[in-house]
């Protein structure tokens, strides 16, 4: 098997060396703009093969497409970060053009391959990678929920004084502050969260969760990439060992939850196809209404990318 990562900063790289210490992969090709990054990391990520114990084989590549022909799963994490003085409408301009440059590169070389996309802003770049590639909705896809139920599991964690590895939830809507983390699905070793936590508690960890990214951003003055890269890999093993894991994923909703023609963070099942299935909840009027604001909020965003096409 054969998996390529593009953008080889912190995120892609992390992405990389997760999958290559967790041998997802036989192959692992990182590509880069930068002159020398991309061979650089992956050299870096190949000579600690002998001290961790694995053999998928990683390698760079400075613009050459040529070197991920034939990759099963591809990740895109390239586009660039907010910076002072950007609109929200300049950074979906300047990572569209991005995005969509290197989905048609993709898909030149590796026109089976199932996409996940990890460039920001996350639901409407996974609307444009699968606008450029032509695909099915199966095979497009976007990782923003493994990220953020996470960091809401981590914080559970925390709070209780339990391990992480206990704690399940699920987490729906679309990729920042409309986020919307479900308690009634979130269980700690199969009881319902709701009861061993206070509400007060719950609800400050689910406003934490939301802003979550900006936390991080505050305190290094840059984007997190240790949790993105590996819930990016989380979801290429799911598909490449076709585990059929049940995961939160952004993807193209075609009547589900009442929502068509919009990409936002839902139960899906990940196998060797992509998703296999997107699962729809049973959600109360609260639920409803949270995640019709999460929908409005991704649909004014998909607008301003549909004005500059």
């Amino acid at each position: 098997m054969k998996v390529t990562v593009v953008g080889a900063g912190n995120v892609g790289a992390t992405c990389a060396d997760v999958l290559a210490y967790r041998e997802v992969a036989n192959e692992v090709v990182l590509v880069d703009i930068k002159e020398g990054l991309a061979e650089g990391k992956a050299l870096d990520i190949w000579e600690k093969s002998p001290i961790n114990l694995y053999d998928t084989r990683t390698i760079g590549s400075t613009n050459d497409y040529s070197k991920t022909a034939g990759s099963d799963v591809v990740v895109i994490t390239s586009g660039l970060p907010r910076k002072p003085g950007m609109t929200r409408d300049d950074l979906i301009e300047t990572n569209a053009g991005i995005v969509k440059i290197v989905t048609e590169n993709v898909i030149k070389h590796s026109p089976d391959a199932i996409i996940i996309i990890v460039s920001n802003p996350l639901d409407v770049m996974t609307y444009q990678a699968h606008l450029i590639s032509g695909k099915s909705r199966n095979k497009v896809m976007g990782m923003a929920g493994i990220l953020d139920t996470a960091r809401y599991r981590s914080f559970l964690a925390e709070a209780l004084n339990v391990s992480p590895k206990d704690i399940q939830a699920v987490l729906m809507g679309g990729h920042g502050d409309t986020m919307v983390p479900l308690p009634r699905y979130t269980t700690v070793g199969g009881i319902p969260v709701t009861e061993l936590i206070d509400s007060e508690t719950l609800e400050a960890i689910i406003q934490r969760t939301k802003t979550g990214g900006g936390e991080l951003v505050k305190l290094m003055g840059t984007s997190a990439w240790y949790a993105p890269g590996s819930a990016a890999a989380q979801m290429v093993e799911a598909i490449v060992k076709d585990q059929r894991r049940v995961f939160p994923v952004c993807v193209k909703l075609e009547g589900e939850y009442g929502i068509d023609n919009c990409y936002l963070g839902v139960p899906v099942i990940l196998g060797k196809n992509g998703i296999e299935k997107v699962i729809e909840l049973d959600l109360n009027e609260k639920e409803k209404a949270d995640l019709e604001i999460s929908r409005g909020h991704v649909a004014e965003v998909m607008e301003v990318l549909d004005k500059m096409s």
